[in-house]
């Protein structure tokens, strides 16, 4: 058999076990995903906590972990996939560079990489740095143009992003525009004072994702009450009813994103 025919017929064989793979995932139930739980996977340099991975409503796969990576160490070379990928780092400095461009990025910082684009990860930095990373698919067919018409890859700096105060405390817009694998996706930060709810409990069309970052809080998820810690997620599927109380002493402050 020629070469190239065994070459396509090897990657016709791999996209077919890929897509197999990717139909057979299993609906990710809305609910808390604890860091403390999460499994680990320790490797030279790194260590990785797998925290939820499944199929939601508007994606065939989805995937979070959280990488920690040790100073002066890169998980992997430059390197580009099908799928999109957000980053948020969660302690010390990440370096990431996309499409030849290389911006440093502290705690609270995000970076969202479009399908296609070369993309690596560094830790330049003395001390050990971790960053969660969402990588997703969309249902439908991935749609290039319009990510690039919305602006492409793109990374937002912590520091650079206005703290708008209210009564319950404040928010910190991040985002809110079309991917290439979303309609829409919109992240914003939410400082709550103590012992506040965020709204009344409500649903959306968007599934959402509420990442704690400092303090602790609970959720209830269409009824049911959940306690949450730093480092863990809540997963909320589309038009299920939730909302977030801080049950703590002083300011809690969580990342929220939706997306359909």
């Amino acid at each position: 058999m020629p070469i190239f025919c065994m070459r396509e017929g090897l990657l016709g064989l791999a996209l077919f076990l890929f897509s197999s793979l990717l139909a057979g995932a299993q609906p990710i139930p809305s609910g808390r995903y604890g860091w403390n739980e999460a499994p680990v996977t320790r490797k030279p340099y790194t260590e990785q906590r797998t925290l939820l991975e499944g199929r939601t409503t508007d994606f065939r796969h989805l995937k979070i972990h959280a990488t920690t990576l040790a100073p002066k160490q890169a998980p992997h070379p430059a390197h580009q996939h099908n799928d999109e990928e957000l980053i948020i780092v969660k302690q010390g400095e990440l370096t990431v560079t996309v499409m030849g461009s290389t911006t440093t990025l502290g705690p609270g910082s995000i970076a969202l990489i479009m399908p296609g684009d070369e993309h690596g990860f560094a830790n330049r930095g003395d001390v050990p740095a971790t960053y969660y990373v969402m990588r997703y698919q969309s249902e439908a067919p991935a749609d290039a143009e319009r990510g690039r018409r919305a602006g492409g890859s793109f990374s937002i700096d912590w520091k650079e992003v206005a703290f708008q105060p209210h009564d319950k405390g404040g928010i910190r817009r991040m985002f809110d525009r079309a991917t290439a694998m979303s309609k829409r996706f919109e992240m914003h930060v939410t400082t709550l004072r103590p012992g506040l709810w965020s709204h009344p409990p409500h649903t959306h069309r968007a599934a959402e994702i509420i990442l704690m970052f400092d303090n602790s809080a609970q959720e209830s998820i269409d009824g049911t009450l959940y306690p949450v810690s730093v480092g863990d997620l809540l997963f909320l599927e589309a038009n299920v009813p939730h909302a977030i109380q801080n049950t703590g002493g002083k300011a809690c402050t969580y990342f929220a994103f939706q997306f359909e």
